[in-house]
């Protein structure tokens, strides 16, 4: 079901409802890897209770959630966004992609 994403370069992971984690491709496996085999775990219990509100209310609202960060002078672009089937949420998917320090912006109309 995943496959399209398992090679992306960038780190994807699909949880539900509960924020069980039911999926983490090959980046994002990499990119967590010292915290173990992940999936099928809860992602609560790895979120500070702000991340975990906002966590909540995405799978409330269907919202999604978009911010950039740095680590180790790496910058990324998160992307969380609810996944939904039939019109109703089923969880949420995040991505991160590492982005250049700067970045063009295009206005297009």
């Amino acid at each position: 079901m995943y496959e399209w994403a398992n090679e992306m370069n960038c780190a994807v992971t699909v949880c539900d409802t509960k924020g069980i984690i039911l999926y983490m491709n090959e980046k994002a496996c990499r990119t967590f890897a010292k915290h173990g085999d992940l999936i099928g775990k809860n992602l609560f219990d790895c979120h500070n209770p702000q991340s975990q509100a906002k966590i909540r209310e995405l799978l409330e609202t269907g919202g999604v959630n978009a911010y950039t960060i740095e680590k180790n002078g790496v910058k990324k672009m998160i992307y969380q966004t609810a996944w939904k089937q039939d019109g109703v949420v089923g969880g949420l998917v995040e991505i991160s992609m590492e982005i250049p320090g700067e970045m063009p912006h295009y206005m297009r109309k």
